[in-house]
């Protein structure tokens, strides 16, 4: 098995009764951080990129370039589906938390 599959699994059947909530395309890449896929951390910041519509998910901690990993939109969802109350974000648009309990505060970068 691949390493996104040890990260998040094979599809299964209750991935499949899930609405997938984003505009774009399944396939469409994204940044994740490796903090929240090798450590289990919580999605806090996402961004929806102005200049290329490139969605990036992070845990809200320091990041070096190194720290990213490219990965479907879809796999992110998957991961996390608390992302789906912020799927219409923007382009241009922030959204950040302070736990994975805690309502999204949206700005423009």
């Amino acid at each position: 098995m691949c390493l996104l599959g040890k990260v998040f699994g094979k599809d299964n059947d209750k991935s499949l009764n899930l609405k997938y909530p984003f505009i774009d395309a399944k396939n469409i890449a994204a940044i994740i951080c490796c903090h929240v896929i090798k450590d289990n951390k919580p999605i806090l910041y996402v961004s929806h990129d102005a200049d290329d519509g490139m969605w990036q998910f992070l845990c809200g901690g320091s990041h070096e370039e190194k720290d990213a990993m490219v990965v479907s939109l879809h796999k992110v969802y998957l991961h996390d589906t608390s992302v789906s109350s912020i799927a219409t974000l923007p382009l241009g648009g922030v959204a950040e938390r302070k736990d994975i309990n805690s309502t999204w505060q949206i700005y423009r970068k």
